[in-house]
């Protein structure tokens, strides 16, 4: 299921110290009207909570990570789920020794410095929602 989109606009800005990154970006989406995009970050954080899908148990796990990181990079689309802007990232953090851990962005990770790109897109719109096979909630086409 690929569609044509086409660039429509391009946000380039900073995140709020202390804010959760997810949440800082689900409410960019939200006041801006993004429901198509790409999202890119890199700064630090605080501390960050990732999670991992376990694919036989069909659900996620969290990592909690209370410490200062670098976000190495942070990818993630923007689609609709219950008719909001969800964004649904990934992100690679590093230590101070150079160790880096990887995952899907979640709830609980807090923001230092985040510098961010939305590229936002204009064509058929993809909406979530759970894919009985793999128990995750993938894209459906809409409209």
């Amino acid at each position: 299921m690929l569609r044509h989109v086409q660039p429509a606009a391009v946000f380039m800005g900073r995140l709020p110290y202390g804010a959760d990154l997810l949440a800082a970006l689900n409410q960019v989406c939200i006041e801006k009207e993004i429901t198509l995009g790409r999202i890119e970050a890199i700064g630090a954080v605080q501390k960050a909570a990732l999670m991992y899908y376990n694919q036989d148990k069909q659900e996620y796990e969290t990592l909690k990570f209370d410490r200062h990181l670098e976000i190495v990079a942070l990818m993630g689309n923007v689609s609709l789920k219950d008719n909001k802007p969800m964004v649904h990232g990934h992100i690679v953090l590093a230590d101070k020794e150079g160790n880096a851990f990887g995952g899907h962005l979640a709830p609980g990770t807090i923001i230092f410095a985040c510098e961010v790109t939305i590229q936002v897109f204009q064509g058929t719109l993809f909406e979530r929602e759970r894919e009985p096979q793999t128990g995750l909630p993938l894209w459906k086409e809409t409209r």
